[in-house]
């Protein structure tokens, strides 16, 4: 199993590092740190010659390469390289594919007072088109410890069924409980009530989840011992982002979402809704292509494909 994660010389690129830590932990698996720069042309630089510039280039980027690598404590396998392309985020996808990788790990941006998550040019790109899950750490990000808990954010749209197997084996392969959570919003479903969801609509978004579950949790002993470490929860609020905040986050845990209904078949599309959460969000989100097979399972569960974003 081989993580690529996109370094940058920033408080961004630890970020990632140190998500890209706590995952590897949890599965055993490579980090590939990737610094992407660009393709050096004749008009590069006015007074280098090309030769000469792509050496400092290269150069820097050993160095910043360097730098990453040792960041990485020494139980966690990684090797470092040097990518050029056109774009950094075509960089990191073209990556990615040349090592298969599993994940794609980036960071978020600083900016944007007291935000957890500022989307630059390069993770919005990647959160557009990406052919992997794509991890997102948040700004400030330093936890190193292996996942201690997979949150799934399940809607109702077609797919959401698909994006649950995929939360299922990514928990029991990790063995750690998995919680799904349903959102209700006001601003979104027009209920009526001054204070969240009515009881009904709650009950009937818990019943509707936990119907889910039940049909993605492995069959036989292990199925049943993952399934007392799963919970179902209904967060409600006025908005995405007030259901988001009520909810108790721990620290090691991540957020599995699936991709917009807008996306192409095996390739991320961040909708609206996940736009929204990560406004409020303090912890890692991982955004799932659609249709996208895990390539490494070690339950028996239905293949993992993503699903819609919540909704």
């Amino acid at each position: 199993m081989r993580y690529v994660v996109g370094y940058s010389a920033n408080a961004r690129g630890h970020d990632a590092v140190n998500l890209a830590v706590s995952l590897a932990r949890g599965r055993g698996a490579t980090l590939d740190l990737v610094v992407a720069i660009p393709e050096v042309s004749p008009f590069s630089a006015a007074h280098a010659p090309k030769a000469g510039f792509e050496n400092l280039l290269h150069e820097q980027a050993r160095t910043w390469l360097d730098e990453a690598l040792a960041l990485v404590p020494a139980d966690v396998p990684a090797e470092g390289h040097v990518r050029s392309g056109e774009s950094d985020a075509q960089t990191l996808m073209d990556a990615c594919e040349e090592f298969q990788a599993d994940m794609l790990i980036i960071g978020a941006t600083s900016n944007g007072l007291f935000k957890r998550f500022t989307i630059g040019s390069v993770a919005g790109a990647l959160l557009h088109a990406a052919t992997v899950p794509v991890a997102l750490a948040p700004h400030g990000y330093h936890r190193r410890e292996a996942l201690t808990r997979i949150s799934c954010g399940l809607g109702a749209r077609p797919g959401a069924g698909e994006l649950l197997d995929y939360a299922v084996s990514m928990a029991s392969n990790r063995d750690v409980p998995l919680r799904v959570v349903s959102l209700l919003a006001l601003d979104d479903g027009g209920l009526s009530l001054d204070d969240g969801a009515s009881p009904d609509v709650a009950e009937a978004a818990r019943n509707h989840a936990g119907n889910r579950v039940s049909a993605a949790l492995p069959g036989g002993e292990a199925g049943s011992r993952f399934a007392a470490k799963t919970d179902v929860v209904v967060a409600q609020g006025r908005s995405i982002e007030e259901a988001v905040d009520r909810l108790d986050w721990e620290d090691g845990e991540v957020l599995v979402i699936g991709s917009s209904r807008l996306a192409r078949s095996r390739s991320i599309f961040l909708g609206a809704t996940a736009h929204r959460i990560l406004r409020a969000l303090p912890v890692p989100m991982i955004v799932v292509p659609s249709d996208y097979a895990l390539k490494h399972q070690t339950h028996s569960t239905s293949n993992e494909t993503s699903g819609e974003a919540p909704s």
